[in-house]
């Protein structure tokens, strides 16, 4: 046997040791995850989400995948705590910041009014409705949201604000970022179904996307996302009495901030 010969099978010799070592650290792995549980291993699971025929520049030109919720329900098990926590939806410069909010059911979310204006956040219609009533600037407003949906939430005052708060009964949820990449920590071993929401997509396809997932190993990844906005067709809203907004109402000095 040559030297090269002899250099060859030392090579393919350690890459068989390495990658035998590597798939029994990941049986190891998987064995200590489950028999330790949730308290000792909770696992991180990763994931992407691509959006596809969008009229919308951002997604097309920029590649903006951000804003789509992700979040997972227990399967066979019951639901862990969902934890609720305190969240803040800005109104500043006639706009809800951040536009999407997930929370878990039971969860708080603060409206502050960073506006030199009034505002009169509210919701009417799916998921739960609220209305937190003509407010100043400086001044803040909050809603308890103790029912699991989706919360479509306006300005009466101002048609062009709009907001979205997914409520889940979970505490597994998390938002993707621009690149349409999401994380959510934390998530107890066992099985579970993946939901997805997306504010531009249909219903039927967006529960097209479900599917079923193993939490089994510290670190699970999914498969990539492919959300399609085909179809969507956006509605104006009316105001919280249900009727149209008032022509040019935010030219209107109805509703000026108070001198300090």
């Amino acid at each position: 046997m040559t030297n090269q010969e002899v250099a060859i099978a030392v090579e393919q010799a350690l890459a068989c040791s390495v990658k035998f070592l590597r798939t029994r650290f990941s049986l190891l792995q998987a064995l200590v995850f489950l028999a330790l549980g949730a308290e000792a291993l909770a696992a991180t699971v990763t994931g992407s989400v691509r959006l596809v025929d969008s009229r919308d520049a951002n997604v097309r030109r920029k590649g903006d995948y951000s804003g789509v919720v992700v979040w997972l329900d227990r399967v066979g098990a019951p639901e862990p705590d969902p934890k609720p926590r305190i969240a803040r939806i800005v109104q500043m410069q006639k706009k809800f910041i951040p536009h999407i909010t997930a929370i878990p059911v039971g969860s708080t979310v603060h409206f502050p009014n960073a506006d030199p204006i009034f505002h009169n956040a509210f919701s009417n219609f799916s998921g739960q409705a609220f209305d937190t009533g003509l407010y100043a600037p400086r001044t803040s407003q909050k809603v308890h949201f103790a029912r699991v949906g989706v919360v479509r939430v306006f300005c009466n005052i101002h048609s062009t604000m709009s907001a979205v708060i997914v409520v889940t009964p979970t505490p597994y949820v998390a938002i993707t970022a621009k690149t349409g990449k999401y994380s959510i920590e934390g998530v107890d071993p066992g099985q579970y179904r993946l939901h997805v929401f997306h504010e531009r997509s249909s219903e039927q396809t967006l529960k097209s996307l479900e599917r079923r997932v193993a939490i089994d190993s510290p670190l699970v990844d999914i498969e990539a996302i492919i959300v399609s906005e085909s179809g969507y067709i956006e509605v104006p809203h009316k105001n919280k009495y249900g009727k149209d907004y008032p022509p040019v109402i935010e030219d209107r000095p109805a509703y000026p901030a108070k001198n300090p």
